[in-house]
């Protein structure tokens, strides 16, 4: 009885420890095992797995894309204005065994060059390119932390500039600047809309100094846009030409006739024979 129940015992034991070594790795981590501190070759894929308990231990590494955001920067840039900057950064592990032996947390160590590399872009750039260029300064940024990374066993996939704060006062200057800007060029289409109208009224009096006609016509249409607006007043131009005509057949018939009529100047008023202003 006693052996049996050693042997029952000892059983015991064996399927106990048999059954400590199971691990369970999910479809998206690998396992990483170390026997005696040291890392074993074969990586474990997802599944049902067993280490040997006590000589094994397995850390599991996440494979999945990590987004990672970074605080906002404050910096100088090239043309000395100063700004506050802040990025997200994606990225993946591609070799969990560097990832775990080369880096002690290669989370940190990612945020922390990633900040770095923040501050470096900023001082390299001018205020437009961090405005209006960010395509260029992500794959810049990308490509800077990436190559520190690939030796930790990291892929970086992407690097994106959230926003770019400026000082307020650095908002209005720039909002007068725009306004300027939309100034100058109201003006110069202003300018030349009046220099293509000045074109077309030169050809338009060379047309009418050739065709008389012309301007009688333009004179008939003016008058009937004047009477379409329904007004009291009708303001009728008065060709000077006929006053000089006129002018001339009043003095030839003055002479004809012997008698000498004193002219009188346009706005004069005839009192008792005399001419006042």
């Amino acid at each position: 009885m006693v052996v049996l129940d050693v042997v029952l015992g000892l059983a015991s034991v064996a399927v106990v420890w048999f059954g400590a070594g199971f691990r369970v790795i999910r479809q998206f981590e690998r396992g990483v095992v170390f026997r005696f501190g040291k890392v074993q070759d074969d990586v474990r894929g997802p599944g049902l797995t067993r280490v040997q308990p006590g000589m094994d231990k397995m850390r599991k590494v996440n494979m999945q894309i990590v987004t990672l955001p970074v605080p906002g920067q404050d910096g100088i840039t090239r043309d000395n204005v100063t700004v506050r900057v802040d990025a997200v950064v994606y990225f993946n592990v591609i070799d969990p065994v560097r990832a775990t032996v080369d880096v002690q947390n290669y989370m940190s160590a990612i945020a922390q060059v990633a900040q770095t590399s923040l501050r470096s872009i900023i001082g390299k750039s001018d205020l437009d390119d961090l405005l209006a260029n960010r395509e260029r300064l992500n794959e810049g940024l990308e490509l800077i932390i990436d190559s520190p990374a690939l030796g930790w066993g990291v892929h970086i996939d992407r690097v994106e500039i959230k926003d770019v704060a400026l000082p307020e006062s650095m908002k209005r200057s720039m909002s007068r600047q725009a306004e300027a800007e939309r100034e100058r060029r109201a003006r110069v289409i202003s300018a030349d809309g009046e220099l293509q109208a000045s074109e077309k009224l030169a050809l338009a009096a060379a047309a009418m100094s050739e065709h008389p006609a012309a301007l009688q016509l333009r004179l008939l249409e003016t008058v009937v846009q004047v009477a379409s607006e329904k007004n009291s007043t009708l303001i009728l131009p008065f060709p000077v030409e006929l006053l000089r005509f006129l002018e001339a057949a009043t003095d030839k018939a003055t002479r004809d006739s012997g008698h000498v009529v004193p002219t009188q100047m346009p706005g004069a008023k005839a009192e008792n024979g005399r001419a006042s202003a």
